[in-house]
């Protein structure tokens, strides 16, 4: 049955790249499995709409075809078997034929000739809390995570000081092996004695037994720009589980979440604040103390402000992601009306209310 991805990912047809993108990054940091209320099923769902709707040839084809178009990549009954990797073969008599599976399954590999354990590693993500403060200025972060790290003593490759290695008489150093299937395809594939590799251990590490990884806790530092947001991730390439026999690690994604900080509310790189001043500084004038992310700063209050009126402050917002300068902060007048008031305090407003006359005329 064809997956709706459009609607996994909650999103139009229409939906822009950046849209589809933005929307991912909430799913996926909503359901992700490492949080309490995360969903494994539900993630791996997500991913795999995103894989496709995130790639615009892919994307192209599936609006075409439908989640099924690997299928029809080959053309139909009759297409080309090998567009897909050997996959989705469809024979005369209407049998279908994974070739890469029949592969693996004769040689312990795949088609194509790629080394099962050459494989890159896997991707890590974690996520990392900052405070409001590192959000808008930027701050170098140092976080701990236990992975799968090169072994330092055979560099990886899982023989005695990365040396002790004879050639494979199977391919005989080729790395891979020609076959004939059902009497009719002529293919190449891995060796299944050196996966590939053209040689094989004679003696292996005695720091890792052979497998050219360890599992280690390691210490990385991580430079969080000023102006990122919660939703928003690092990538740090080859930084995440080291790959097998010496192949390539994989990357490192850092997830940030920003916390709330009293006082102030985010609104892309502005700040918005809101102060309180006495009923005598709103009809009079003066000056108040306003907390900004950068500390304290005097705000000059004209006479006659009236509740609800606003003021920028210039630059003292969040700073402009992959930009130059800083956001605003735009603070907010409330006026305090005391709730407890003396009958001599109750006495004089009400003469200054007589001295005035209508009260609409006090702010003008």
């Amino acid at each position: 049955m064809s997956k709706d991805y459009y609607k996994i990912l909650g999103v139009n047809k229409s939906a822009s790249a950046e849209e589809i993108k933005k929307a991912f990054r909430k799913l996926a940091h909503e359901h992700h499995p490492d949080k309490t209320n995360g969903n494994a099923e539900k993630f791996k769902e997500i991913n795999e709409a995103y894989q496709v709707l995130g790639d615009s040839q892919k994307r192209s084809q599936y609006d075409q075809f439908g989640s099924a178009y690997q299928n029809q990549a080959g053309g139909g009954a009759y297409g080309n078997p090998f567009a897909q990797g050997f996959s989705g073969f469809q024979g005369a008599q209407g049998m279908d034929f994974d070739l890469g599976d029949i592969f693996g399954s004769f040689f312990g590999g795949q088609a194509g000739g790629r080394s099962t354990q050459s494989q890159r590693g896997a991707d890590l993500e974690v996520n990392l809390e900052i405070s409001l403060k590192d959000a808008v200025f930027g701050v170098s972060k140092n976080i701990t995570l236990n992975k799968k790290v090169k072994c330092k003593a055979c560099h990886g490759n899982g023989a005695k000081n990365g040396e002790a290695f004879t050639t494979c008489n199977t391919c005989h150093g080729s790395g891979h092996v020609t076959a004939t299937i059902l009497g009719q395809f002529r293919t190449q594939t891995i060796c299944p004695e050196c996966r590939g590799q053209g040689k094989i251990i004679k003696e292996k590490c005695s720091q890792c037994s052979g497998q050219g990884i360890l599992h280690k806790q390691e210490d990385i530092k991580v430079e969080i720009p000023g102006g990122i947001d919660t939703g928003q991730s690092i990538r740090l390439s080859g930084q995440g589980d080291a790959g097998a026999s010496g192949a390539h690690a994989g990357d490192l994604y850092i997830n940030i979440i920003v916390q709330n900080e009293n006082g102030f509310v985010r609104q892309d790189f502005d700040l918005l604040t809101t102060n309180q001043i006495s009923f005598a500084t709103a009809a009079l004038g003066g000056e108040v103390d306003v907390k900004t992310i950068d500390g304290k700063v005097k705000l000059k209050i004209p006479s006659g402000t009236p509740s609800g009126k606003q003021f920028i402050l210039r630059g003292k917002g969040v700073t402009k992601l992959k930009s130059r300068g800083r956001g605003d902060q735009i603070v907010k007048i409330e006026i305090a009306v005391p709730n407890k008031l003396n009958g001599k305090q109750k006495a004089l407003i009400e003469q200054l209310d007589k001295e005035l006359g209508d009260k609409k005329s006090w702010w003008a």
